[in-house]
């Protein structure tokens, strides 16, 4: 599809969200943020629900979530319950459709470091009435990214250990090997019911230990060898 002028417009287009990417002096476009649900067992646990071992589900963030490492946002409006989700993230660098798993990693540029921040109180609302997510997990600032490693810097996925502390205090701790759909079968079953393409990111799924932070809060994590992420906890926005 080809550009339109900027003088075509009615107001002028927004600046694409774009991720920085390890070695690399150009940043990668942000096309959409596919997340995925209950991909770790413990978690769906905890969250009084099961793992659908049938076939992953998804929920969507729009790309201007995005929010780079090191930023301080402000407390989000309509919730008195927020949440940390330490994730791994996946980067297509890549068209795929309809790949097989084990050509899937092909469409994958790199790792990332991720944080899927959610109105807990507003997500288990709607789950309770049958109702989609969005208010409890797309909303402004809710896709936090640290920069994006080459997928061969990285090597085999399985034994690096994830994790999230507040403040210092260790909450999630567990290993890429726990999840439940590996990242070649998310890239490959998304890519049957979607056109992937470069730009895209795959929001992996949290581990067990998911918690509220408040203003004030310093949120840390990792992936070993990947870069780590950091995100400070401002007061809320006045109205």
């Amino acid at each position: 599809m080809s550009a339109i002028a900027d003088d075509l417009l009615l107001f002028p287009a927004p600046a694409p969200a774009t991720v920085a990417v390890v070695g690399e002096s150009r940043r990668l476009p942000v096309n959409r943020i596919f997340c995925v649900g209950r991909n770790y067992a413990d978690h769906a646990k905890e969250m009084g629900v099961e793992v659908d071992r049938e076939a992953p589900f998804y929920f969507l963030k729009a790309a201007s979530a995005i929010v780079p490492t090191g930023a301080t946002v402000a407390y989000p409006p309509g919730t008195s319950n927020y949440h940390h989700e330490m994730e791994l993230v996946v980067a297509i660098g890549a068209p795929a459709w309809g790949v097989a798993a084990e050509q899937a990693m092909d469409a994958v540029l790199g790792y990332a470091c991720g944080l899927d921040m959610t109105r807990r109180d507003l997500q288990l609302d709607a789950r309770a009435k049958g109702r989609p997510w969005d208010l409890g997990k797309n909303f402004e600032q809710s896709a936090i990214i640290a920069p994006i490693l080459p997928k061969a810097q990285l090597g085999a996925l399985g034994p690096q250990r994830i994790w999230l502390a507040v403040d210092g205090v260790t909450r999630q701790d567990a290993h890429l090997s726990d999840l439940v759909w590996s990242v070649p079968e998310l890239v490959s079953h998304l890519s049957h019911y979607y056109h992937l393409r470069p730009g895209d990111l795959i929001y992996t799924g949290t581990p067990a230990g998911v918690g509220p932070v408040v203003a004030g809060n310093v949120v840390t994590g990792g992936i070993d060898g990947l870069p780590d992420i950091r995100l400070a906890i401002a007061a809320a926005e006045a109205m």
